[in-house]
């Protein structure tokens, strides 16, 4: 075994870039921690503008020859890695459980299961993007999907694995060469996908890793002028640097940000329905960007809803990811945990009533929370938390259910619970969101289109709008005069 090369839970993870084809070492390293127990799971090689430079290089080289690749090749090598990902399911849910905290049961049964899907949805989804042929004048319109070139792909440390295959299998579909510059936190996924990825027979440099901190890695990657194509998963400030870096190369962006989604619940709610949509907002320790984490419930149903609910989410059991008990576990690092417990502490000494919750447990576990006696402009309801911090308002009109709803600069998500059709109709039209569920949540198609409005993002994906992104969109007019006769 490689003196890079760690064990996590008996899994074998190269802690070194892959670039090129080949697995490269930084002078450098980070530790990787587990938030499970604040262990350090190994050192991970930390790059900088050379590895970043070399990556995009790397991706450079391989470029043309991906792109003269046919869709029916590329769908074929792209459905291999989802079978080598489906040959690994336990492994990367372990691993993945180990690095970033989440639910090993919800790794197994939906998570690592996506990330395959991910992959077949863009391989089958390339095979069949076409648009019809136009007349005009009696010429002939004919659109096309020329690959635009290297992205740089950057994800988040809540979802690792899923969130990047989210991007990288419609780069690769496209036909673009990637470079993927996973969470500092959460590295050790994207590792493993890099040997998935070649052991189904990726040509080298077609896909590339490289590790480390934003400020010294990601930045160069950002601003190299042979990048064609920017997708982020994060924060806003941070996504503010990635356009300026990406601006002056004209570099397209493709932004999913944050959210400060509300659930508005009216008397005419299902209220065991709401209250089971409201106690789910806790998934993943709250690091979910979709949660509904502001709750507007109207007044005549607002003091039952918030007993059935303090009820319901008293059964949860918070504690080891690994359990299959387990509901909620850690939260990803203690700078993040001590983020969350600033946001409730600054709450209720403004006022703030914790109902339950309102305080942080042993080590990286933060106690679910409520907090009502909330104004509408405070810190709390404007600002994501990511963590399992929840407010609940009431409100005593529908009118002022959405002015409450809009009333953030983010517009990312929107959960609705109501018995009268008519009035969801009404509602959702009018709610500034990307993505609006009526009584249901998180209910996910690769088909649709995901992102948010305002501040919650930049673009789509999914479906057709992943590879109007990833691609060059060409439309090609020919004359049906001028051709010279070889009859």
């Amino acid at each position: 075994m490689s003196e890079h090369t760690i064990t996590v839970a008996g899994v074998a993870v190269d802690t070194r870039h892959w670039i090129g084809g080949e697995r490269v070492a930084s002078a450098q390293t980070f530790p990787d921690v587990s938030p499970i127990d604040g262990s350090t799971i190994g050192e991970i090689s930390r790059g900088t503008g050379m590895e970043a430079a070399a990556a995009v290089a790397a991706a450079k080289a391989a470029f043309p020859a991906w792109a003269a690749t046919s869709r029916a090749e590329r769908a074929r090598i792209l459905h291999a890695i989802a079978d080598g990902v489906e040959k690994r399911i336990e492994e990367l849910s372990i691993v993945e459980t180990t690095d970033n905290g989440a639910l090993l049961r919800s790794h197994r049964r939906g998570v690592m299961p996506r990330v395959a899907h991910n992959f077949r949805f863009f391989a089958d989804g390339l095979l069949k993007l076409e648009h019809e042929d136009f007349e005009t004048r009696g010429h002939t319109n004919h659109v096309s999907w020329d690959p635009a070139g290297p992205s740089v792909l950057i994800t988040p440390w809540n979802a690792p694995l899923m969130l990047a295959t989210w991007k990288v299998a419609p780069a690769l579909a496209a036909g673009n060469t990637v470079i993927l510059k996973p969470a500092e936190w959460t590295p050790l996924t994207a590792s493993l996908l890099a040997d998935i990825a070649a052991e189904a027979g990726l040509p080298a440099g077609v896909l590339n890793v490289v590790q480390g901190y934003g400020s010294e890695i990601g930045d160069a990657l950002t601003s190299h002028p042979d990048v064609r194509r920017i997708s982020f998963t994060g924060s806003v400030p941070t996504a503010k640097r990635i356009a300026e870096s990406a601006a002056a190369n004209l570099t397209p962006l493709s932004l999913e940000l944050g959210g400060k989604s509300p659930l508005l619940v009216f008397a005419d709610a299902d209220l065991d329905l709401a209250v089971d949509l409201a106690v789910e907002q806790y998934d993943n320790a709250g690091q979910v960007c979709l949660a509904a984490t502001r709750f507007l419930v109207e007044e005549s149903v607002a003091e039952e809803f918030t007993r059935r609910f303090v009820e319901k989410a008293g059964q949860l059991t918070q504690g080891d990811p690994r359990g299959e008990a387990t509901d909620i576990g850690p939260n990803i690092h203690p700078l993040q945990l001590e983020k969350i417990d600033g946001f409730v502490q600054r709450a209720v000494a403004a006022g703030a009533r914790a109902v339950i919750g309102g305080h942080g447990k042993d080590g990286q576990y933060y106690a679910p929370t409520l907090l009502t006696a909330v104004a509408q402009d405070s810190e709390i309801v404007q600002e994501e938390v990511f963590g399992p911090v929840l407010t609940l308002q009431t409100f005593a009109t529908e009118d002022e259910a959405v002015r409450l709803a809009n009333d953030t600069r983010f517009g990312l998500a929107a959960t609705l619970a109501t018995g009268d059709p008519e009035r969801a109709e009404r509602v959702t039209a009018q709610l500034v969101a990307g993505t609006v569920w009526t009584n249901c949540f998180f209910v996910r198609d690769l088909q649709a289109p995901f992102g948010g409005s305002r501040h919650s993002g930049v673009g789509r994906e999914g479906g057709t709008w992943s590879f109007d992104f990833y691609c060059d969109l060409k439309n090609t007019v020919t004359s049906p005069n001028g051709w010279n006769n070889h009859g």
